[in-house]
């Protein structure tokens, strides 16, 4: 039986907001989030199981598209192994899949939709990574 592609982690929480930088003010202030004065994102400790590294926290503004066309106010990164063995696990399960993959020095990004229309982003971090977890 072929091992199928899993999830390692999370890599981050995304949402919208009216005023980004004013919430992530506030999650600063009262969650004691370390998000830098006037930003709108921050690294949350942790070491998830199987890997290293931090979890990113960000606020979006909230008329972003960067979630996909869904009415969903937020987004979960999960941290993956092999981005092209999940895609390609999610499109023979029949998701949507988006043909767009980001690479960058922060690694490869993908994104998929759920059964309800959620989307979510994939994220293979680069080789060497300590957040990069072993399938």
């Amino acid at each position: 039986m072929t091992e199928r592609a899993r999830v390692t982690g999370i890599g981050g929480v995304f949402f919208k907001a009216r005023d980004p930088v004013a919430l992530a003010a506030w999650y600063r202030e009262q969650l004691g989030i370390e998000i830098q004065e006037g930003g709108t994102y921050g690294m949350l400790p942790g070491a998830p199981a199987g890997g290293g590294g931090e979890t990113v926290w960000s606020v979006f503004p909230a008329d972003t598209t960067y979630f996909g066309g869904g009415s969903a106010g937020w987004m979960v990164n999960y941290r993956v192994a092999n981005l092209d063995a999940m895609l390609q696990q999610l499109r023979a399960a029949g998701a949507w899949v988006s043909e767009k993959i980001d690479e960058s020095d922060f690694g490869r990004f993908g994104w998929a939709v759920d059964p309800e229309g959620t989307r979510f982003e994939l994220w293979e971090a680069p080789a060497g990574d300590a957040s990069k977890a072993s399938a």
